[in-house]
């Protein structure tokens, strides 16, 4: 089993940053097949924002592209999202998602509220 713990999240004003930080149990970077970050509003369905693929690819959200920066730090078990240029529409619960063959793997969610 692993365990995906969150981070990072808070208040912060309309075109500031966050950095969203997702740390795994155990290493899973050498057995994932995409790891991820999704949102969801209340009433509305979860919505994948960023993706990155073990061949190193990457892909986002429509809504999130050139601000959001997906990452990851084999050594810390870690991976990140980095929010840049934030707007109130992106004020919501995030989670993280790792996948390898077979499984998957979600976290509890971190909260963004981005408002002046």
């Amino acid at each position: 089993q692993v365990q995906l713990v969150e981070s990072g999240g808070g208040l912060v004003q309309p075109g500031g940053s966050l950095r969203l930080s997702c740390l795994a149990s155990r290493n899973m970077f050498r057995f994932y097949t995409t790891m991820g970050w999704s949102r969801q509003a209340p009433g509305k369905q979860r919505e994948l924002v960023a993706r990155l693929r073990s061949g190193g690819s990457t892909n986002y959200a429509d809504s999130v592209k050139g601000r959001f920066t997906i990452s990851r730090d084999n050594a810390k078990n870690t991976v990140y999202l980095q929010m840049n240029s934030l707007k109130p529409e992106d004020t919501t619960v995030y989670y993280c998602n790792i996948n390898g063959v077979g499984t998957s793997y979600w976290g509890q969610g971190t909260r963004v509220t981005v408002s002046s």
